[in-house]
């Protein structure tokens, strides 16, 4: 078959039987043979098995798990490549579903691998991995290149655990320290005497079982307290061009940062506007929040945990920028009303899933794009994160 172009996923498109066909590990303008692994009414999906008239950008992935494993897929292409598909998906997107035509700036990563600073791990009778993509089968791993260094040492130590079936993330910070957090049915007995030094703490099923149930992370010259439980950028080096775009492009009086976190967007801008208000429903991370305005002292900050509707009128404040950085999810209907009725001259929207970053941009007709950011936070995988700033018509 041969290849046309890529989809969002980077997925290689061609037709089979007149139905669109997505073909894993294919590049546009190759020739390739397929092997269908499932069927839909609308659509197929192929794996490539023998490729033909390689695309020059095509490169040989690092990872020995690659072809087997779901924890990223784009090491088939060089990095240049990839930032390129990351631009013009993001223009496809936002002009197809959004109705907008954006003037985008790419903000471009040299550090390809090792940069994650949290990973999520399959368990399934004592083996850790990445379930495969769109299935549940697992792919055992020992290293994951995508991960901080300092994550993969630990793999090492997997043994100690003895966990026969669950899920456990881990997460690492400046200080190459661990938060273990495991999820499991099974019953476990770990030795604490021979854990790790870097373990900082173990939460098992969201009870805190040794030591502490946080730590303390940087982005640029800030420090945050890290519950958990709590939202943090998985990617700190391209966190702090986040930092940069809304500093270098909105000020005001009064900042509202919806789904706050631990604070680290609103706290950035402590000096851009008058008052700050973040609001998030996670308790842990209000609290985290809080705290982390007290150590970077920042003193026009105020962080509400709850119901968004009641605490904006709780604070009986008139905002002239709203921040956004919803889940992949993107804004719900009552969140999409909030902003209607607050109706600020500054919206910035940052977003992991450009699709639903243009369906409520759609929604937020009395706003126009001002600048868009394309940020290749995820490197090696076929996820992006924008940063758009929409100001009022």
């Amino acid at each position: 078959m041969k290849i046309e172009k890529l989809d969002n996923k980077g997925r290689g498109i061609t037709y089979y039987n007149n139905l669109i066909t997505f073909v894993n590990n294919a590049l546009p303008d190759e020739e390739v043979e397929i092997s269908l692994v499932s069927e839909n009414k609308k659509f197929y999906i192929a794996d490539a098995k023998l490729i033909k008239n390689e695309n020059i950008n095509r490169v040989l992935p690092k990872c020995p798990y690659y072809y087997s494993c779901g924890g990223c897929n784009l090491q088939h292409i060089n990095i240049e490549y990839e930032d390129e598909f990351k631009e013009n998906k993001i223009t496809e997107i936002l002009t197809k579903y959004a109705g907008i035509i954006p003037t985008i700036k790419i903000n471009k990563n040299d550090r390809e691998l090792f940069y994650r600073n949290k990973i999520t791990l399959k368990i399934e009778d004592f083996k850790w991995g990445y379930y495969n993509e769109s299935t549940h089968k697992l792919c055992e791993i020992s290293k994951c290149l995508i991960a901080n260094n300092t994550i993969n040492n630990f793999l090492d130590y997997k043994d100690l655990f003895k966990i026969k079936n669950g899920t456990i993330t881990i997460r690492v910070n400046y200080q190459d320290e661990l938060l273990l957090i495991i999820t499991t049915e099974d019953k476990i007995n770990l030795n604490f005497l021979n854990m790790p030094s870097n373990i900082v703490g173990i939460i098992l099923n969201n009870k805190c079982i040794y030591k502490d149930n946080y730590f303390y992370d940087y982005i640029d010259d800030m420090k945050f307290k890290v519950s958990y439980d709590s939202f943090f950028q998985v990617n700190n080096y391209m966190a702090s061009n986040i930092f940069s775009i809304l500093r270098n492009n909105i000020t005001g009086k009064n900042l509202l940062d919806l789904y706050c976190g631990v604070g680290t967007l609103g706290l950035s801008l402590k000096d851009n506007f008058k008052n700050i208000y973040g609001i998030e429903k996670v308790k842990n991370a209000i609290l985290d929040a809080k705290h982390n305005a007290k150590i970077n002292n920042v003193k026009n900050a105020f962080f509400y945990a709850g119901d968004t509707a009641k605490i904006i009128a709780k604070i009986n404040q008139k905002f002239d920028t709203v921040i956004v950085d919803p889940p992949r999810s993107g804004l719900n209907k009552e969140t999409l009303n909030h902003l209607k009725k607050i109706n600020p001259q500054t919206i910035v929207y940052v977003s992991c899933d450009p699709m639903t970053l243009a369906r409520d941009i759609k929604e937020l007709e009395n706003y126009q794009v001002k600048k868009t950011n394309v940020l290749n936070m995820f490197p090696r995988t076929y996820h992006v994160e924008c940063v758009c700033i929409l100001n009022r018509r």
